[in-house]
């Protein structure tokens, strides 16, 4: 048995794992500054800034692409879950924004990210717009807050559909159930909304009819 050479091995081993380590640090850095940017975004939209969130959004798209490109030779960092949960927030702003503004949703692909963060950025979409309903019903906009209910319901519905084990979707059930509950939440307050609105309007109208019949 001999130690001759081991030196040379370990310093190889040593330089491998130096760059892993410098890739990591990498991705880790821009991960956090894409979710700061997305989240930043998405205020913007519940502000109605579109163009502000646009330009974020289109920031967070270069961010993605700079964190793949950082951790591409390195598989155990391109799959260790610190970039699928940056960039589902960037599919979470891209789809709200989609939603606000009544425009199709773009694909996985079409992002440039993993199916399980396309799937978990729409679920997560999904709940944020209960914000954005709240906001419609509190200024009078009862239909438009129906039509954002009804593609909620819609995400979650076609969400529900993948019925693959836990290990392959990344836990999808529970963003599922933790959507279906924010549905729910936010149809009862838009019932809630709507019949208040309708006794008001019966109220009004008897108040009209007595003054008449005075």
């Amino acid at each position: 048995m001999s130690l001759e050479g081991f030196d040379t091995l370990a310093a190889e081993a040593r330089a491998e794992l130096e760059l892993r380590h410098a890739a990591r640090e990498e991705v880790l850095k821009i991960s956090r500054l894409l979710i700061q940017t997305c989240s930043k975004a998405i205020k913007h939209i519940h502000r109605r800034q579109m163009d502000q969130a646009r330009s974020l959004l289109g920031e967070s798209r270069g961010l993605s692409q700079r964190m793949r490109q950082s951790a591409s030779k390195h598989p155990e960092i391109l799959y260790a879950g610190y970039i699928q949960d940056s960039e589902k927030e960037m599919v979470e702003g891209y789809a709200l924004l989609a939603m606000v503004e009544g425009r199709p949703f773009e694909s996985a692909a079409e992002l440039g990210v993993g199916v399980n963060s396309w799937l978990h950025g729409m679920g997560e979409a999904a709940s944020e717009a209960r914000r954005w309903a709240l906001d419609d019903m509190r200024n009078g906009g009862l239909l438009e807050a129906e039509k954002m209910l009804q593609i909620m319901d819609g995400i979650y519905d076609e969400l529900t559909t993948f019925d693959f084990p836990d290990g392959l979707t990344g836990g999808l059930r529970r963003t599922c159930d933790a959507l279906r509950a924010v549905i729910e939440r936010t149809r009862s307050d838009l019932t809630m909304t709507q019949v208040q609105n309708k006794l008001i309007e019966r109220l009004d109208k008897s108040l009209k009819d007595k003054d008449v019949f005075l």
